[in-house]
């Protein structure tokens, strides 16, 4: 029997371990994503980048059109909305589980965001569509969440905001008002990923509703804030060492008397801490799962670089020169794959733990996979960047945009200092039963030992 075609993109290894938990549907949509992946997407990256126009204003109002032909492609082939799991989302959701999406994802993280979306299964929709699907009332989803969807327009998550340490939610200041029926919003936010594009027809906007509770995490809401209304002033695209990631951008954005109706207000008053909690576990974990494709394909260009005959100086491969230069590559490319084998591991773990547990029974193997896996991705891009000299840092090649993507995971939905602090105290929380068992095993050993004759000295 011949081997599924995903072990020529991930790891064997791994395939057998995870392969029983895959249905048959999953095994047959990861074998068309895999094709249509290497058939259609992986050739139409380079045209995609191509089609987003230097003119400092144009390429803010371009829709990239091979983007929008391969998505026409994916949704005949049943290659959408791959994330959204029926599980949990019985009515919108398609049936595959986050195991199985995770596999999925690594081989979309390949093609950059060009291959997630166009399977609408890209940042930050997938996030909008799960806290509509979970939380949005009826109305609202059939405003907002079934054109995201379908894959109509795009949205943007407003939480980070200017001026303040928004690491911790708790400081964010952006008001949120109820005027008799309305909703106003006041705030200046910043880094708002997808609030660049002109498909983005809609914002959900965290701010705070009730400064004055006495509960802390009972002070924030969350809002669907139209893009065009009125008071919605997108200031300029954020640069990512230098990427503006047009159409998309991470945009600083002020919201000047916004008002909205009182129905667009989300789940309820003072849930904005819960909405957030469910939207970032799943959120977190797809970028990890991405970050592991971005990995293994720099792994792979660092490879064919140092062997490739017309790169040869004095008759030999780079990989060559010199017994110590020789031995660095080597164990560099090595290091690499050990790495990415082990960040898969993780990842894969924690996205079973989702399935069995959702995002919240989750948490300490969401936070581990956070902060392991795109300092993992960063330095085999680095590695791989080191290999190509010059050209590397260069728009020639593509390492140094995937660089800049993946260190900005390392800020993105919360820095590693935080996903460490609270690992670290998930871990100290242990302490009682590792010092009872401790104590319970120094009474069973003196027994052994007084049983045996031997008098304990501890």
């Amino acid at each position: 029997m011949a081997p599924h075609p995903v072990v020529e993109l991930t790891s064997e290894a791994s395939w057998n371990l995870i392969e029983d938990k895959f249905s048959p549907y999953g095994k047959e949509t990861l074998a068309r994503l895999v094709h249509f992946f290497r058939d259609e997407i992986l050739p139409s990256v380079k045209l995609a980048h191509a089609q987003v126009p230097k003119d400092p204003v144009q390429r803010w109002k371009t829709v990239i059109p091979v983007i929008e032909e391969l998505k026409v492609k994916a949704r005949k082939l049943g290659l959408w909305n791959l994330f959204l799991s029926k599980t949990h989302y019985p009515e919108h959701g398609v049936p595959l589980t986050n195991i199985e999406y995770a596999v999925m994802a690594e081989i979309l993280g390949r093609g950059g965001h060009i291959a997630s979306e166009a399977l609408n299964c890209s940042a930050p929709d997938t996030g909008n569509m799960e806290v509509l699907a979970r939380y949005g009332s009826p109305e609202q989803q059939n405003k907002w969440l079934i054109p995201l969807l379908n894959g109509e327009i795009r949205s943007a998550f407003s939480m980070t905001e200017r001026f303040v340490s928004s690491s911790d939610a708790r400081n964010i200041k952006t008001s949120i008002k109820r005027e008799g029926d309305e909703i106003v919003i006041n705030g200046h936010k910043w880094w708002i990923s997808g609030a660049g594009d002109p498909r983005t027809k809609v914002h959900l906007v965290m701010g705070k509703s009730d400064p004055d509770n006495a509960n802390p995490y009972m002070q924030q809401s969350v809002v669907i804030v139209p893009a065009d209304a009125p008071g919605v002033k997108v200031i300029r695209p954020m640069e990512v060492f230098g990427y503006d990631d047009a159409p998309e951008g991470h945009c600083e954005i002020i919201y000047e008397n916004v008002r909205v109706p009182l129905s667009n207000l989300v789940l309820g008053w003072g849930r904005g801490f819960e909405i957030i909690q469910g939207r970032l576990g799943p959120g977190r974990i797809h970028h990890c799962m991405r970050s592991i494709g971005a990995a293994s394909h720099a792994l792979d260009l660092m490879i064919q670089r140092v062997t490739d005959p017309a790169r040869k100086t004095f008759g030999k491969f780079l990989y060559q020169h010199g017994e110590f230069y020789y031995c660095t590559v080597i164990a560099e490319i090595a290091r690499s794959r050990a790495e990415i084998e082990s960040a898969r591991l993780l990842v894969l773990s924690a996205a079973l733990q989702i399935d069995k547990q959702r995002a919240k029974g989750a948490l300490k193997e969401i936070g581990i996979a956070k902060f392991v896996v795109p300092q993992m991705a960063c330095g085999v891009v680095d590695r791989a960047m080191q290999a190509y000299g010059a050209e590397g840092l260069s728009q020639d090649q593509e390492l140094a945009s995937m660089y800049a993507g993946l260190r900005t995971l390392r800020l993105a939905d919360g820095p590693d200092e935080v996903h460490i602090q609270q690992v670290g105290q998930r871990e100290l929380k242990r302490a009682p039963g590792l010092h009872k068992r401790a104590a319970e095993l120094k009474q069973k050993e003196s027994a052994v030992l007084s049983k045996a004759g031997i008098k304990s000295h501890l």
